[in-house]
């Protein structure tokens, strides 16, 4: 077993403390439409774990782990559901330092990226200002924006510190499907510490790392799935015999196959380094196969659950939530299909 084979098998295995294979679903039902919509305390067992700062290098206190690993525990995270905001918060921290960093590695303040300004795009916005130290535009689609102590804000002056309670800032919430929220962030004048860096691949991590969230939640619902076909009875005969309800089955696993394979070979280019179309055509790929996989594999599942799949009670519903949320965060597939026909167009891939 190579190095990062053995790393990638310590995180899935970390990821049990907070998202148990198998775990019920307890905990995420009372976490919807509440806020901030996660548990704080989980937040800092997970901060405490070092997740936050897996891709930071070491001598900025975090681990220095690949995309590997960090898809990896994404795609248990997913299987579980969790609702804490670890892809958005680990965009943000690429870009702190001093005590905002250890702050956020610590778990003590929770900081979260403001970079989009219309919905279905995957760039760092820039239609704010930043003037001697004082910002105004607005943001929107921020993730989990009421459990922030602060904002990493992108600018056409570059990026910003904003703090959630300074003056000139205003947060409106909106209800997402999934029972999380999404924030509108207005800046009017507000005071900010202007920070370095570009969003640009950070973005592109993260919608990688969205993709293997999503791959757990196909993997997830269609383990629930397939057990169900194993056990429900109709005419006297379980219903997984049925010839029909089978062969669904069998489709089902193979986009959750084929979206894995996807998945780890985006990570394995990403890790390479390598040109950055290249990469970014491998994220566009994963990303657009998780968001179609993911759709179908959640629908397929609440028909083959029957009538119960349809009620609030039925975890695959829960699950379908949260694809139909996270299929359009970091690109929808649209978005993906286009821009991996625009970096590689001499590929017959999707």
């Amino acid at each position: 077993m190579s190095e990062s084979d053995d790393s990638t098998r310590m995180i899935r295995d970390s990821a049990a403390a907070v998202a148990p294979p198998g775990g019920d679903l307890r905990r995420i039902r009372a976490l919807r439409w509440q806020s901030p919509g996660f548990d704080a305390a989980t937040w800092r067992e997970m901060c405490g774990m070092g997740w936050l700062g897996l891709r930071l290098a070491e001598d900025r206190g975090g681990s220095g782990l690949g995309m590997r690993e960090f898809c990896a525990l994404n795609e248990e995270l997913g299987a579980g559901l969790v609702p804490e905001p670890l892809i958005h918060a680990a965009l943000a921290a690429r870009f702190l330092g001093g005590v905002p960093l250890e702050q956020a590695l610590m778990g003590e303040k929770l900081v979260l990226p403001a970079w989009q300004e219309a919905a279905n795009t995957l760039g760092p916005g820039t239609g704010a200002t930043l003037n001697t130290g004082r910002v105004n535009g607005v943001k929107r689609f921020i993730p989990a924006a009421a459990g922030a102590d602060a904002f990493v804000v992108s600018t056409a002056g570059g990026l910003a510190l904003v703090a959630k309670d300074a003056p000139g800032v205003r947060l409106d919430i909106d209800q997402a499907q999934d029972g999380g929220h999404f924030g509108t962030l207005h800046l009017e004048n507000a005071p900010a510490m202007p920070i370095a860096g570009d969003m640009t691949e950070a973005l592109d991590e993260a919608a990688l790392a969205t993709s293997a969230y999503l791959l757990g939640v196909m993997r997830r619902v269609f383990d629930i799935t397939l057990d169900y076909l194993k056990t429900r009875q109709q005419f006297g005969k379980i219903i997984g015999g049925f010839q029909a309800l089978a062969h669904r089955a069998v489709d089902l696993h193979i986009q959750v196959n084929l979206t894995r394979a996807t998945v780890e070979a985006a990570a394995a280019t990403w890790d390479a380094g390598g040109p950055l179309a290249e990469r970014q055509a491998a994220v566009s790929r994963a990303k657009h196969r998780a968001n179609v996989g993911s759709m179908l594999v959640t629908r397929q599942a609440i028909q083959l659950h029957g009538g119960i799949g349809n009620t609030d009670d039925a975890d695959p519903g829960l699950f379908l939530r949260k694809a139909m949320v996270l299929s359009s965060q970091y690109g929808n597939a649209a978005l993906h299909r286009a821009r991996f026909a625009a970096l590689a167009p001499e590929s017959d891939d999707e």
